[in-house]
């Protein structure tokens, strides 16, 4: 079983229904901080192109930074002894996220832009089209063909049994 970035466990401070997606939205889901993680996957490891490409306040990405690093998801690598700098890597965990990146890409691309920023091309030459596929099935992924199956003692689809 693959150990959580934060040793904190969210269950016990998050509010609301117990839920992965709420656990990683708390390490991730602040705009600034999926926009470094976007501009580390494009390659820019540095703070100034960091900032540059985001548009990010400066005070804020600091703070964005190192929270993600405090949670796993990103490294510091010094670059530079005088003056002493830094340059940003993801981390496996890091890594992990860029199907979400693509996801929110392929959402906004359609619904919230007018026109695309940029195409990503796959190394077989088509543009990328990413469909979330079964692992054991190959087959693609239908919400009309999945079973949601709570698992925490005392909630069920509604909420809490209490």
């Amino acid at each position: 079983m693959e150990q959580a970035l934060h040793p904190t466990r969210k269950r016990d401070i998050l509010p609301g229904r117990p839920c992965s997606i709420a656990a990683a939205l708390h390490l991730v889901g602040d705009r600034w901080a999926l926009l470094a993680v976007r501009e580390l996957i494009f390659g820019n490891h540095r703070f100034d192109q960091i900032a540059r490409n985001t548009g990010a306040p400066r005070d804020r990405l600091s703070a964005r930074l190192r929270s993600l690093e405090d949670a796993g998801v990103i490294e510091r690598r010094p670059y530079s002894d005088r003056p002493r700098r830094y340059e940003y890597r993801l981390t496996d965990a890091g890594r992990e996220l860029a199907p979400v990146i693509h996801a929110l890409r392929t959402w906004g691309d359609k619904w919230a832009t007018d026109e695309r920023a940029i195409v990503l091309e796959h190394r077989c030459g088509h543009e990328f089209d990413a469909a979330p596929t079964c692992r054991h099935c190959g087959g693609e992924i239908l919400d009309t063909e999945l079973t949601i199956r709570p698992t925490t003692p005392g909630w069920d689809l509604r909420g809490p049994l209490n």
